[in-house]
């Protein structure tokens, strides 16, 4: 069974960095494609950017272009969020899934899987 494994969260003051790590103890990620999610409190959970399984395609959502990068090492089992210039509204929980669909803008993909816990990231100062 597909289980997808967030981590790199943290706290971050406005206009920082930080890293997320997807993995997979379970199954082989570069076989999907797989996207980022994240959710505030009180919002619905919103996809913010994807990438195909041969690493030729991603797509971001507008509120996140030209911050963040997702990226994927296959040789690793890792998928990758890079994130820069964070802002105070970034502030969510963070979750990969692998998914299927159409690429590219939200919500025309799904997820494959269930959802993990995910990684809080918090930008304040």
């Amino acid at each position: 069974q597909l289980q997808l494994v967030e981590s790199g969260g943290g706290l971050v003051q406005p206009g920082g960095s930080l890293k997320l790590s997807c993995t997979a103890s379970s199954a082989t990620l570069s076989a999907y494609p797989i996207a980022w999610f994240r959710q505030s409190p009180g919002q619905e959970r919103e996809g913010i950017g994807c990438i195909s399984s041969n690493d030729r395609f991603t797509y971001y959502q507008n509120s996140v272009k030209g911050r963040f990068t997702i990226s994927r090492d296959n040789a690793k089992n890792t998928v990758y969020l890079q994130m820069n210039s964070l802002k105070p509204e970034d502030t969510a929980v963070y979750l990969c899934n692998a998914v299927s669909g159409r690429l590219g803008k939200y919500p025309n993909y799904y997820e494959l899987s269930g959802w993990g816990q995910g990684t809080q990231v918090t930008v304040s100062s």
